[in-house]
């Protein structure tokens, strides 16, 4: 059905909620995944309950993340590795979380789309890229000045590699999510006068879940999705368009 089977596929910041989400739906495909993060207990739990490989970098370093992912015979890549940095404004943001935040959320997903790639055309066998991108990148947010400007960026790398790579049968797509209500976002979106208003602007008027996310990030990895590359796709219940 998907296409997937023993396709070698890395998921980064796969130690995650939506990474580890989406390694399980990957495995139930047949592919043979990489679940790359750097919460090793968590990577290994991961790896006891799905049979996944794993493997551990820091996107922020070139080297580390040459090392790591150039060798590998990879046939498909979810860049879903990121840090949600700080809750700011454009007056009072502090510039080394910015620093920070670009460096993991859209100067690694480059990194590892640049060595990734680089093994896809050697392998000649095409392959598709996955970026986990953000509604932040689509709408304004109040308070995310550093995280939606690392996902625009995000979103632009999409549109530029799916032109580049796209001579070599390799499609690039981004999954714009919504927010996945955990115990890291409740911090902000739980409050009432944050998360109250936000759903009422929503037509579907709930939070996404983790499922939710991996399983379009699944669909544009597989056949189904052979003639979609550049796209930015929305999961977020409607609040984009509206």
């Amino acid at each position: 059905m998907w296409g997937l089977e023993k396709k070698i596929v890395l998921v980064t910041g796969a130690s995650g909620g939506i990474g580890a989400a989406t390694v399980r739906q990957l495995v139930a495909t047949g592919a043979d995944v990489i679940a790359a993060g750097r919460a090793q207990a968590a990577l290994s739990e991961l790896a006891a309950a799905t049979g996944c490989r794993t493997l551990s970098f820091e996107l922020s370093s070139e080297e580390d993340v040459r090392r790591s992912v150039e060798g590998l015979d990879l046939w498909g890549v979810v860049n879903c590795g990121g840090f949600g940095g700080e809750i700011a404004t454009p007056m009072d943001t502090d510039i080394a979380v910015f620093d920070k935040v670009i460096a993991i959320n859209t100067r690694g997903a480059l990194l590892v789309t640049k060595y990734a790639s680089q093994s896809m055309i050697r392998l000649g066998k095409g392959g598709a890229i996955v970026n986990v991108s953000s509604q932040a990148a689509l709408v304004a947010l109040s308070g995310h000045i550093s995280y939606a400007a690392s996902k625009a960026a995000l979103d632009s790398i999409t549109r530029v590699s799916a032109l580049e790579l796209g001579r070599h049968g390799i499609r690039v797509n981004s999954v714009n999510p919504t927010v996945v209500m955990t115990e890291m976002s409740a911090f902000y979106w739980g409050r009432p006068e944050i998360g109250g208003p936000f759903l009422n602007s929503m037509p579907l008027h709930r939070w996404a879940t983790e499922d939710e996310i991996a399983a379009p990030i699944v669909f544009l990895l597989g056949d189904g999705a052979a003639m979609i590359s550049g796209v930015s796709l929305p999961i977020d219940g409607g609040f984009a368009c509206c």
